[in-house]
């Protein structure tokens, strides 16, 4: 039961005693019994049961190991070799992501910070979980809200909320305020209540909705699981039919049970239905999607589910957190503009400021930019506020010597509007502006814009008592200041804008900041467009996405639906992101994306984990991709010729009534040689061929008359040599055999092309394993192969040279439509998703 903000028994009295003492051991007792803590088991990615869930428990297995099962029963081990390939594919799949799991789950375990409370008067470190409802926290620069907050006391707070909501500027809390756990107290000091604790708090509500599981959108995995849905889907009837042909070609029911040779029209049968599934196609996307993930580890980059090294190849557009993406998410001196050229010492001021042991985030960006130089001795001081939102300072016996001011525009000058100052900018008249007119030119720039004042007068006890500055300032120099821009942002966005690959910025800073950056990035964006306007209609929010680039004080609610208003228009959307803001937009997107500096919440939801937070990386998982895309569509073309001529042979021979020309084991010999061992070679070959959507309809182009063939010829063959000949079956088995292997050979040379040396080696080497298996006595026996007739022979010549000349044409008309099919799509839906 959910238990109230602050049980409304306490008094005022009550509430003040609390503040200054804390719960008592007692008050901490009655809560941790009423399940008012602070405890949250936040999963940091995927179950086990649900990884092995995933790769065993497949429509693709079932069938698969039914068939083994089945030939294991009958004695028939030699034949059921094919149930190695379902195994080894679920061991590839589970021994991947969970080594995923095992990896995030570490870099999860890296962020344990503790929690300072003050119960019975007495401050405490305890671990975050141990924190309860209304216990009072003991907060000081540094460190993380372990739940959401009430401020009941402060001194100079500020909290960096950028995880949360985007915004990277520091925010003043003042007494009642809202804390929100996870965020970061930059500066100052406060007492706060805790209020919501555990599950109930701001974050932990972000991480629970996001760490609902989804698999991850994968065109390849979508199109294999379609061909076994049709499979599956024929699969009874169609073993229904090839086992009643096989039982009836035995001598009928009846004498097939009497004499046991029901046994052998099951083995035949079972050919056919193993035939049918492409067996090898599951097991190498698989693979392929393993040395990816490999590959990509070996570049930082952490795949949490194998086919997401697919998914950024087909993404067309990329959504980007600026903070903690494209910036450090820490601000740096940008650029100073002195007023008065004539004054001294400021320069080591600044430097000071910037190395003074309580400076703030901003102050600290200026140590960089003016190195230590005079040795300064601090005389009076009064430190930043951000009520204020200036500190001061008075040296003496130096150059630098009175008071250095250093802040915000408008708070150490009052009367900015009025006072004129030096100025070269489009406002200025006659070489001057007002101070005001200056630096909100600069601000207007999408930079931080403070302050630095002088006067020779040094602060007094009244000043620093009072908090006041002394008179007769005057401003010696404007500063501009700027988040710390990643080497690498630039040169990524320009390959994004290379490929084609629209790139939208969303952040929870101003627009105009947002938009600064991206002109530095390189892109063209006059200006931002601000959230707080966004239409909450789907249709209408995708109309504005399409008008604009660059979007500032975007809510993490905005995020997602951003996102989603994007798929709805057939995007493909790739989020990044660091922060617990960006979860549910990561969550949401086809391809989310993290850094290993953000929240556990967000790295959990991501399929994609940068550990070394390099936005540079992102270019090699599209290369990744694209390599897997496009080698795994030419070698399925290869499978589902198979798929395509085994369910031409059970149709036609279970109609016709005739003997399956196959034992499971001599199909091993075709699936080894045209198949299994060419197409891992092939799969692993470099290609950057740029992804084009509808791989499965391509591949079925070519695989479906292809099988025709195929089928057709094992069908004349049987008829003519075994009906009309009375070719022996072990000749028939044999000569399908052959035929089988020439013109999947045949297949495999064109799908090839444009050939390489190794492609070339590759082709031999199958050649001359055909040529090894047919003579081999070893081989001959193990796959009970007899050499067929003269006759036979020839009428197995004349069939595989007319199948060569099908198929090429097929192969020809196919490739000649695909390029037209080509040149009529836009050039920006080359990356589209859509199939």
């Amino acid at each position: 039961m959910d238990a109230p903000d602050a049980p409304a028994t306490v008094s005022a009295v009550d509430r003040a005693g609390r503040t200054a003492a804390g719960l008592s051991a007692a008050d901490v007792a009655e809560r941790v019994a009423s399940g008012r803590t602070n405890a949250f088991d936040a999963d940091t990615s995927r179950t086990w049961w649900s990884i092995i869930r995933a790769n065993v428990f497949t429509l693709f297995n079932a069938i698969v190991f039914a068939c083994f099962a089945a030939l294991l029963a009958l004695g028939r081990w030699q034949d059921a070799l094919f149930g190695l390939a379902a195994i080894f594919n679920a061991l590839i799949g589970c021994y991947q992501e969970i080594r995923a799991k095992i990896a995030l789950d570490r870099l999860a375990l890296l962020n344990a910070p503790r929690a300072r409370v003050r119960r019975d008067g007495v401050e405490a470190e305890i671990a975050p979980a141990d924190v309860v409802q209304d216990d009072i926290l003991v907060l000081r620069a540094g460190d993380q809200v372990p739940a959401d907050a009430e401020v009941l006391s402060e001194h100079g707070l500020q909290v960096d909320e950028s995880m949360l909501t985007g915004e990277s500027d520091p925010i003043d809390k003042h007494p009642g305020g809202q804390l929100f756990s996870a965020s970061i107290v930059v500066s100052g000091r406060a007492d706060a209540r805790a209020t919501q604790v555990g599950a109930d708090s701001y974050a932990n509500r972000f991480a629970g909705e996001a760490k609902r599981f989804s698999l991850v959108q994968s065109e390849l995995r979508r199109g294999v699981n379609r061909v076994l849905a049709w499979v599956a889907w024929g699969i009874g009837p169609i073993a229904l039919l090839v086992t009643n042909a096989q039982v009836q070609v035995q001598g009928g029911w009846d004498e097939a049970f009497a004499d046991g040779s029901w046994r052998q029209a099951a083995v035949d049968s079972i050919a056919v239905i193993t035939a049918m599934i492409p067996l090898g196609l599951v097991l190498l996307t698989s693979i392929a999607f393993a040395v990816g993930a490999a590959r990509l580890a070996a570049e930082k980059v952490l795949v949490q589910e194998l086919p997401a090294v697919e998914g950024l190849a087909r993404v067309d557009i990329i959504c980007l957190d600026k903070t903690g993406t494209l910036t450090y998410g820490d601000i740096a001196f940008d650029a100073v503009y002195p007023f008065d050229d004539r004054a001294t010492g400021w320069r080591d001021a600044l430097g000071w400021f910037g190395r003074a042991p309580d400076a703030n985030a901003t102050a600290r960006s200026l140590a960089e930019g003016f190195p230590a130089g005079a040795a300064l001795v601090a005389e009076r001081e009064i430190p930043f506020s951000s009520k204020r939102k200036w500190s001061a300072v008075s040296f003496a016996g130096t150059d630098a010597r009175g008071t250095w001011v250093l802040g915000a525009p408008s708070l150490v000058f009052p009367d900015a509007a009025t006072r004129a100052v030096p100025w070269s900018g489009p406002c200025a008249e006659n070489d001057e502006a007002s101070l005001a007119d200056a630096t909100n030119e600069l601000a207007s720039t999408g930079r931080r814009t403070i302050l630095l004042a002088y006067c020779p007068v040094p602060l007094d006890d009244g000043n620093v008592k009072a908090e006041t500055l002394p008179a007769h300032l005057e401003p010696i120099a404007a500063l501009t200041l700027q988040e710390h821009v990643r080497e690498d942002a630039a040169q990524t966005l320009q390959y994004f804008a290379e490929q084609g690959v629209d790139v939208k910025i969303i952040s929870g800073d101003s627009p105009q900041t947002v938009a600064a950056i991206a002109r530095d990035l390189g892109l063209d964006v006059p200006h931002g467009f601000d959230a707080r306007e966004l239409p909450e209609d789907s249709d209408a929010l995708a109309d504005v996405l399409s008008q604009h680039t660059v979007f500032g004080r975007v809510s993490p609610e905005q995020k997602k639906g951003i996102v989603v208003a994007l798929q709805s228009r057939g995007r493909v959307v790739a989020m990044t992101g660091d922060g617990v803001n960006d979860a549910l937009a990561i969550k949401q997107a086809d391809i989310g994306i993290a850094m290993n500096s953000g929240s556990a919440a967000t790295k959990a939801v991501a399929r994609l984990v940068l550990l070394d937070g390099k936005f540079s990386h992102l270019p090699a998982v599209v290369a990744e991709g694209r390599r897997v895309i496009a080698n795994m569509e030419r070698v399925s073309m290869v499978f589902l010729t198979k798929t395509a001529y085994a369910t031409t042979i059970a149709i036609l021979f279970g109609i016709m009534i005739m003997e399956i020309p196959f034992l499971p084991r001599q199909l091993s010999i075709t699936d080894g040689l045209t198949i299994g061992i060419p197409a891992f070679f092939l799969a692993l070959l470099p290609n950057t061929q740029r992804y084009i959507p509808g791989f499965l309809r391509r591949s079925l182009s070519f695989a479906i008359p292809a099988g025709l063939v195929v089928g057709l010829a094992l069908t004349v063959f049987s008829r003519i040599a075994g009906h009309l000949w009375g070719v022996a079956i072990e000749e028939l088995r044999t000569g399908s055999t052959i035929i089988v292997a020439v013109l999947g050979i045949w297949v495999l040379a064109l799908i090839s092309l444009p050939l390489t040396w190794i492609k070339a080696a590759i082709l031999v080497a199958m050649v001359g394993g055909l040529a090894i298996i047919l003579n081999v006595p070893i081989a001959i026996d193990f796959f009970q192969l007899v050499w067929p007739r003269e006759d036979a022979v020839m009428l197995i010549a004349g069939l595989c040279a007319v199948g060569i000349v099908l198929i090429g044409i097929i192969r020809a008309v196919q490739q000649t439509y695909i390029r037209r099919q080509l040149t009529s799509l836009p050039e920006r839906r080359l990356n589209s998703g859509n199939d």
